[in-house]
């Protein structure tokens, strides 16, 4: 299982929000989910493995629409994310990511895992080898 987190990962970090222009990358240059090809090539070898988002594109557009977002080699490999609508979100919030997907491996119990993102906040220092912090 792949716990993958969007901005900083796949694309710039900064992404804006525009309520006609909906999201976008920032930065000029940059474009939205422009490392998504590489990641859906690194992931080819590995059919099994399934994904769950941990980004604020889920509290966003839910799980669902956040991973249509995804080109379709990594949408379909989505089975959950990290938040859901029956989650207090600003508890959620509070947590760094890194709880935040301890918290789901917990809850899931995958036989493997692995963690992409963009911040080590907030990580225990016994998963560190499941955790791949992108610059």
């Amino acid at each position: 299982m792949l716990y993958l987190d969007y901005d900083g990962v796949l694309h710039h970090e900064n992404v804006l929000w525009h309520p006609r222009r909906v999201v976008y990358a920032g930065p000029p240059g940059f474009v939205l989910f422009e490392h998504a090809a590489l990641l859906d090539e690194l992931m080819a070898p590995y059919p099994q493995m399934s994904i769950v988002p941990s980004t604020s594109w889920v509290r966003t557009y839910g799980c669902y629409g956040a991973a249509q977002r995804l080109p379709e080699g990594l949408g379909r490999r989505v089975i959950g994310a990290t938040f859901h609508n029956q989650m207090n979100e600003q508890l959620l919030l509070m947590k760094p990511r890194g709880k935040q997907m301890i918290e789901d491996v917990a809850r899931r119990r995958p036989i493997g895992w692995l963690a992409l993102d963009d911040t080590d906040e907030g990580w225990p220092d016994h998963p560190s080898d499941r955790v791949i912090v992108t610059d």
